[in-house]
């Protein structure tokens, strides 16, 4: 058996086995919850898969959290550590199977270790002013990722935005974590309810303790540090669109035109 089949078979039991697992948390969320000082509002879940095989996930929640608490993590260094916390968060829920490799210009989710690169992605992008942060991970390759969505334009971004709470002294936060144009091998292989129901559930039950961490303001230190220094002003711009730009950009391409 080659690898790269070896590591698609254990990536598929380990989401066949966590997807159990992330239906109570999508039950969990479904309803407010609350983690100490922090009101989690019910989680949204979205999960489409086009004609062509590209699949959009986004799971989205509102946080009430105490205005002082925001101010305090909102810069360059915990948007940072916000996006370490994400693939923390992925290594414990797998018990340490599945794991995140950095170079310069990459990220590897890998199966235990290099070369079962489950997903291959380029290095983050960010984005930054004082109302909305983003960090984006572009998707470039891995056992997981069918042929069409090879170096193409799928992604991971994680998308937080700050406003007025509903009380005095609180201020709310809208959290998206979002895959997009990502042609998952295990929907082309099986079928597109395999992925809804393994990889997409997956996604869910990290989206779930990422927003526990968040609310608890346990956020995990960042490998690379890039931006531990930065003000929010020198937060460096993509090389290519801005991450909400891009978004914004493709989702006018899938909108079907009233032309004939």
């Amino acid at each position: 058996m080659t690898r790269p089949r070896a590591a698609l078979i254990a990536a598929g039991l380990l989401a066949a086995m966590f997807a159990a697992l992330s239906r109570v948390a999508t039950r969990t969320l479904g309803r407010p919850t609350r983690v100490g000082e922090a009101l989690i509002g019910p989680l949204h879940d979205d999960t489409t898969v086009d004609a062509d095989g590209a699949c959009r996930s986004v799971q989205s929640a509102d946080m009430q959290m105490p205005a002082a608490a925001v101010d305090a993590i909102w810069s360059p260094m915990h948007l940072e550590r916000l996006a370490r916390t994400y693939w923390r968060f992925l290594t414990r829920a797998t018990l340490g199977l599945v794991r995140v490799e950095y170079t310069d210009g990459e990220r590897f989710v890998v199966l235990v270790r290099r070369p079962f690169v489950l997903l291959a992605f380029k290095r983050p992008e960010y984005w930054m002013d004082q109302q909305r942060g983003i960090v984006r991970w572009q998707i470039e390759r891995g056992v997981l990722v069918a042929p069409p969505g090879v170096a193409a334009d799928g992604y991971l971004e994680i998308d937080v935005s700050r406003g007025p709470g509903d009380r005095p002294g609180t201020a709310s936060l809208h959290v998206e974590v979002e895959v997009a144009n990502y042609y998952p091998r295990i929907a082309s292989a099986l079928t597109q309810w395999a992925y809804a129901a393994t990889q997409s559930r997956v996604h869910v039950l990290v989206t779930y303790a990422f927003l526990r961490s968040l609310a608890r303001l346990d956020l995990a230190v960042s490998k690379v540090g890039l931006l531990a220094l930065a003000d929010i002003d020198e937060v460096p711009d993509p090389a290519g669109p801005l991450p909400h730009v891009r978004a914004d950009a493709t989702a006018a391409r899938r909108v079907p035109s009233a032309t004939p």
